[in-house]
């Protein structure tokens, strides 16, 4: 079908006529889901656009429906701070749960309005688009990134491109129509695989002989940071709006008034949503979408609820992790019933062995399951799950497979092969050490190659020891390649050993090594985390670090020395006692050392006189954050507590205290303030030559 276009206009008037009329298609088809052309109609209008374009290049705009499959990042993703935090949400898994937020809610607003906007939780990912405003008034997609660690992600704004239902520009009429002129604008959303573009991709790598995708979150993710953008183009996701911020706040209108201005720009909203008054209400919509969520033709885990007003939503504040005037509520797990093939065991980041249910194939939710684990041999006995077991699998949290139960009836027999764990390491043969009373098994060798893979990922975490470009991928060539055969190796690596692997390129190459050059001066504490001693994490890590000094110090305490340190009770100590009892890890650390890194903290000094006492601390401190209070508080042998007992000491309450206080009221416990706790602080502050205890 030729368009009719004027004989008598210009070429760059012919471009820009059938470029607004593409994109009104493209709205259509690809939010509106009501196309009004055949897919050989909108072809043909491309190809038009093509041929003029090819013909008069100067009139070739980055914003033509053209060039939404275009370059591709030269060595990887550029990372960038976000504007503001995405943060994670709490959630509710049933109605008790559900009420309590309403009533906290209710509480911490005063006299203000609460009305609820309940939308669907989609399961994907979550994307941030920045459009910039031109001179003309238009805006103009800039950047999209990934949530990433919710404070820095990953510039994919080339993949982004490839995605119909996300606008190039924005109307600058609609715009002015919504207010939003000369206004910074950013537009946060979820990006999602509709199962139809899922089921054709897993049908194409089935036939190409590549095992399926295990779901279309997990595929969509991989989609979006793949590298070649015909391959995100083809794949066809899809992006939901929900969130707008102005000049880095959210939309002072409210929830509602932010998913109808967004509709209005010619962004897709989830249709499936409401505002509510109470509870009952929403209870009543859950029902509703449980009942039909296998009908939308995209996987959800829940549906959010957040406080319309941002006024509410200012007065509610947020927690550390997340905002306190929304909530996640999850649907209970869905299950299918197939058989157990195998049990086997695989060997983790710290050594554990974890066996491991390999099933015939389930589709559950949309999901196929191939895999359920198993925890530890505990859980094996307890369920008698064996080889040949007809069993209930779930997907805990709609995500992770888990054997709910074992069927045994006339349809379902018993399994015969009765699982045993094994007596050394499946992988490298160390034998399997079992400490009494505890369920685990553990392969105690630090090299152990399946344990290295998972070591060097986290070794090289952002908060480990932050070897940024250290991923997945690079962790498993190092190791096929025999480049990397312990943690050490790390620091070995020369330019002319990383450009014989593939696809990495001189830039790439001496980016990496700088970032593990970067990371010698990382810490005693983070080296600590990055050498995957049991129950050791962050908290524990710095603990340790500041009580010794030293990782000599440390290798050299007793299990008293190291039950003595503030919170790390005798199983931490006995896994730390442990860990440096073992001849291969006292050489990995000996190499490190002669390497180079850093493997000294500053001591903490500490002083006794708050020994004993738990506080609890709520709300918001005229000087002192909550972190530093809490560490002022341990520094002076005091804990601290994130509930209120009767074995509390006292509640430091601050600005907007939250129902702790009322908690600590009821039971009694003594109320202070910021200044009350300086004042106990004064009273414990050590001499200046007073030496660390």
């Amino acid at each position: 079908m030729a368009t009719k276009l004027d004989p008598n206009s210009t070429a760059a008037e012919q471009i820009a006529a059938l470029s607004e009329l593409l994109r009104r298609h493209e709205y259509e088809y690809y939010v509106l889901d009501c196309p009004t052309i055949s897919d050989a109609e909108y072809d043909t209008l491309m190809n038009e656009l093509k041929a003029l374009e090819a013909a008069h290049p100067e009139l070739l705009s980055p914003e033509s429906p053209t060039q939404r499959v275009g370059g591709r990042p030269a060595e990887g993703f550029l990372k960038v701070p976000h504007s503001r935090s995405m943060l994670s949400l709490d959630n509710a898994y049933n109605e008790e749960e559900l009420r309590d937020w309403d009533r906290r809610v209710h509480e911490l607003a005063g006299t203000l309005p609460v009305k609820y906007v309940a939308e669907l939780k989609l399961d994907g990912l979550s994307l941030a688009l920045h459009y910039e405003i031109t001179p003309d008034g238009e805006g103009r997609l800039l950047r999209g990134l990934t949530r990433g660690d919710g404070q820095i992600g990953e510039d994919v704004t080339t993949n982004v491109r490839t995605i119909r239902s996300i606008p190039l520009t924005l109307s600058a009429e609609k715009l002015k129509q919504a207010g939003l002129q000369g206004q910074s604008i950013e537009i946060r959303g979820e990006i999602v695989m509709p199962l139809a573009s899922f089921r054709k991709a897993n049908e194409e790598r089935e036939q190409a002989g590549l095992a399926p995708a295990a779901n279309p979150r997990n595929f969509a993710a991989g989609t979006l940071r793949t590298l070649d953008t015909k391959v995100v183009a083809s794949r066809r996701l899809d992006f939901y709006a929900y969130f707008l911020l102005l000049n880095g706040e959210y939309n002072p209108a409210g929830q509602h008034a932010t998913l109808e201005t967004l509709t209005h720009l010619g962004f897709r909203v989830n249709p499936h949503r409401d505002t509510f008054t109470n509870v009952d209400q929403i209870l009543a919509f859950l029902a509703k979408v449980e009942e039909t969520r296998e009908e939308l033709g995209y996987e959800i885990d829940g549906v959010v609820i957040k406080v319309d007003s941002q006024t509410t939503q200012l007065r509610l504040g947020y927690t550390g992790r997340a905002p306190r005037w929304a909530i996640a509520y999850k649907f209970t797990a869905r299950a299918g019933i197939t058989q157990v093939r195998t049990i086997t065991v695989t060997v983790g980041r710290t050594g554990k062995l974890s066996p491991l249910a390999t099933l015939v194939p389930v589709v559950i939710g949309g999901t196929t399951v191939v895999r359920a684990g198993l925890f530890n041999e505990d859980e094996v006995a307890r369920l008698n799950v064996r080889g040949g077991s007809w069993v209930k699998v779930e997907r805990g949290g709609d995500v992770i497979p888990k054997i709910a139960e074992v069927i045994v009836d006339a349809e379902h027999p018993e399994g015969e092969d009765i699982f045993q764990m094994p007596a050394n390491c499946p992988v490298c043969g160390t034998p399997v050490q079992h400490t009494e009373g505890e369920v685990d098994s553990y392969c105690v060798n630090v090299d152990c190659p399946a344990r290295l893979a998972q070591s060097l990922m986290y070794f090289s975490h952002r908060g480990v020891m932050n070897i940024e470009g250290l991923g997945e991928a690079l962790a498993i060539q190092l190791l096929e390649s025999g480049l990397v055969k312990s943690i050490a190796d790390l620091y070995t690596l020369t330019e002319e050993r990383l450009l014989t692997l593939e696809r990495m390129g001189k830039k790439s190459a001496q980016a990496v090594l700088k970032q593990i050059e970067n990371s010698k001066q990382a810490g005693l504490a983070r080296l600590l985390m990055g050498l995957g001693i049991r129950m050791v994490g962050e908290r524990t890590a710095e603990l340790l670090a500041g009580e010794f000094g030293s990782i000599e110090a440390i290798e050299a305490a007793s299990l008293e020395d190291l039950e003595r340190v503030q919170e790390v009770g005798p199983k931490v100590a006995a896994s730390v006692h442990e860990f440096f009892s073992i001849d291969k890890n006292r050489e990995l650390i000996q190499r490190l050392a002669e390497l180079g890194l850093k493997m000294t903290a500053e001591k903490k000094q500490r002083t006794t006189q708050l020994a004993g006492l738990t506080f609890v601390l709520t709300g918001t401190f005229p000087t002192l954050s909550r972190e530093e209070a809490k560490e002022k508080i341990e520094a002076a042998g005091g804990k601290v507590s994130g509930s209120v007992s009767k074995k509390t000491n006292y509640v430091v309450a601050g600005e907007e205290a939250g129902s702790k206080l009322g908690k600590a009221q009821d039971l009694g416990v003594p109320v202070i303030d910021e200044a009350k706790l300086l004042e106990l602080l004064a009273a414990t502050e050590p001499d200046e030559d007073s030496g660390s205890i």
